[in-house]
């Protein structure tokens, strides 16, 4: 690997330097593959010292500082037989084995690659050559993934947001992909309210409502009733979510938002009931 400097000081960039603007993201990353903030963590940590032992494999030169860290994860993923999210049997009975019967059905590294182009933003070259695979290759799996999680599941997904355009925006997304919506809540109290009433398979929440309350501690509240019910932050700063000090969402968006992240994030969720939630 060469050594790379600072543009601006001309310095040597040390690996930490190189590694650690992207590590929020590769935590999201590994823990929307697993399914939860342990899991996912277990990964990261793995990844790093992956890198430690043999600096080499952290290509910078070919791929990018991005691209390096997510291909070492990937080698390690892949190479661990891509295992199915955690799920703890006896707080969540049966989901275990619908989660296997679920990914049983998913081409092998489709999750995967569409996971790197929507929510990480990997162009289809960029997927291909963290996950070492062809161009085509990359675009077939991202493809079918696509396609074969948006027919997996079909269900009613609650919307906590206090902007109207976005939440219609969103509710508009969760329909095209033959999804009901239960409603949209605009305060921490609205949202409890809803989803008591209809209570929903998945729940899309900001962070900042309308009344200054916490989309976070309405989830929270919810959660105490619906501890199964998978759950999509969207927050315009992931990265004060992703810090490793608290439990996290495992599945997180960041504004402004593309479509095809939310239908990404929605199609995965959808398949796993695990969900981490935040204090706070």
């Amino acid at each position: 690997m060469t050594t790379p400097t600072n543009s601006t000081t001309g310095a040597t960039l040390t690996l930490s330097d190189l590694i650690a603007p992207h590590l929020p993201y590769l935590r999201r990353h590994a823990r929307a593959l697993t399914g939860s903030q342990p899991g996912g963590d277990a990964y990261a940590a793995a990844t790093l010292e992956a890198i430690l032992a043999e600096p080499s494999c952290f290509d910078t030169a070919r791929l990018g500082g991005k691209a390096a860290l997510f291909a070492v994860f990937h080698s390690i993923w892949s190479g661990s037989g891509s295992p199915m999210p955690e799920v703890e049997p006896d707080t969540m009975p049966g989901a275990r084995s619908k989660a296997i019967e679920r990914l049983s059905a998913l081409t092998p590294g489709s999750r995967e690659a569409l996971m790197l182009n929507t929510v990480e933003g990997f162009t289809v070259r960029e997927v291909a050559q963290v996950m070492d695979v062809t161009p085509a290759e990359a675009e077939t799996l991202v493809r079918a993934a696509r396609d074969e999680m948006q027919a997996g599941v079909q269900g009613r997904i609650m919307i906590i947001e206090d902007e109207a355009i976005i939440a219609m925006d969103l509710e508009g997304i969760c329909q095209m992909m033959g999804h009901s919506v239960t409603g949209i809540a605009r305060t921490r109290a609205a949202a409890v309210a809803l989803g008591k009433r209809e209570q929903p398979d998945l729940i899309l929440a900001d962070i900042q409502l309308a009344d200054n309350s916490s989309g976070i501690d309405a989830v929270n509240d919810l959660m105490t009733e619906m501890p199964d019910v998978p759950v999509i932050f969207i927050t315009a700063f992931p990265e004060r979510l992703l810090t490793g000090e608290r439990p996290e969402p495992a599945f997180l968006i960041a504004k402004p938002y593309e479509p095809d992240q939310v239908i990404s994030a929605v199609s995965q969720a959808m398949f796993f009931a695990s969900t981490e939630t935040l204090k706070g």
